[in-house]
C-alpha cells in the first residue's frame, strides 16, 4: 500500500510540473504575467503534495505538524493560482 501511494504522489508530481512548465512557456511566449503567477502555484501545490510524507517518513516530523505544513504550502500555491486568475495589470 505505501508503495501505491509513493507511486500515486509522484504522479501529482510529474502532472504539476507539466503544468507549470506549460503555463511558464505561456508566460515567455506572450509576456502574459498572470501565467507567470499559474506556474508558481502549481509548483507550489506539487511541493505541498509530496512534503507532508517527506517530513513524516524521513524528517521524522509528526503527522499534525507535517499536515499543516503541507497545507499551508497548498494554501500559498492555490493563492497564487487565485491571483493569476484576478490579476488585472495597470
Amino acid at each position: 500500500m505505501h508503495a501505491g501511494l509513493i507511486a500515486a504522489k509522484i504522479i501529482v508530481v510529474i502532472l504539476g510540473v507539466l503544468i507549470a512548465l506549460q503555463s511558464y512557456r505561456a508566460y515567455e511566449r506572450y509576456d502574459n504575467q498572470p501565467m507567470l503567477y499559474l506556474a508558481i502555484g502549481f509548483v507550489t501545490i506539487s511541493i505541498g503534495a509530496v512534503i507532508e510524507g517527506v517530513l513524516f517518513d524521513i524528517a521524522d516530523v509528526s503527522i499534525f505538524y507535517s499536515g499543516m505544513i503541507q497545507s499551508i504550502i497548498v494554501i500559498v500555491g492555490m493563492s497564487f493560482i487565485l491571483y493569476s486568475l484576478y490579476y488585472q495589470p495597470t
